[in-house]
């Protein structure tokens, strides 16, 4: 019996490893390079970068924001990231969706906050939740450049996005992981720039 859960186990983490592989192989290394840059000419510009997502994904904007913010920074350089996640603020999330709708949650906040030459990064695994299309829609009209980390056939928002980091899985718990690890490697690849 012992061996049988063994073996489940070890077959759950040897899948789990394979499509995160798949995963990391499916990302155009052109396009991953142009969204790095494209962050790192945002943060010297002073521009501000703006991240969301629903579910998991809000929790891997938030991530963004406090990882770049504290561990990006570097004041004797001057480089000093400012990164926003519009999934942050509960009280003006409820506020928006319950007076106007859920689906212009991110937009409305990218309407009054963002500034032409900022970058709007969107997360989520089918490309195709309403609130994080509809913000795409509302960054690039107010010129905005958009990043989208997407899944499974990529939606709408990897359409939509300037720079698609799209990850070629069919499953939302790897592509999560894979999402993550993308905006651990941007760190690195800002720190050693």
């Amino acid at each position: 019996m012992k061996e049988q859960k063994l073996s489940i186990e070890t077959d759950i983490i040897l899948d789990h490893l394979g499509l995160i592989n798949i995963g990391f192989a499916s990302i155009d290394h052109e396009i991953f390079k142009q969204a790095a840059d494209r962050i790192w000419d945002a943060i010297i510009s002073g521009s501000t970068i703006y991240t969301a997502g629903n579910g998991a994904s809000a929790a891997i904007a938030q991530h963004w924001a406090c990882d770049y913010t504290k561990g990006c920074s570097d004041l004797e350089s001057g480089f000093k990231p400012r990164v926003v996640s519009l999934s942050a603020n509960i009280p003006l999330m409820t506020a928006i969706s319950n007076d106007i709708s859920y689906d212009e949650v991110y937009a409305y906040q990218l309407e009054r906050l963002a500034d032409p030459g900022d970058v709007f990064i969107s997360i989520s695994s089918s490309g195709n939740s309403p609130s994080v299309v509809r913000a795409c829609e509302v960054a690039i009209d107010k010129g905005l450049d958009v990043i989208a980390l997407t899944g499974f056939n990529g939606g709408r928002t990897r359409d939509l996005a300037h720079y698609p980091l799209h990850v070629d899985i069919q499953e939302y718990e790897a592509t999560e992981d894979v999402h993550q690890a993308i905006m651990h490697m941007i760190a690195k690849y800002l720190r050693a720039k």
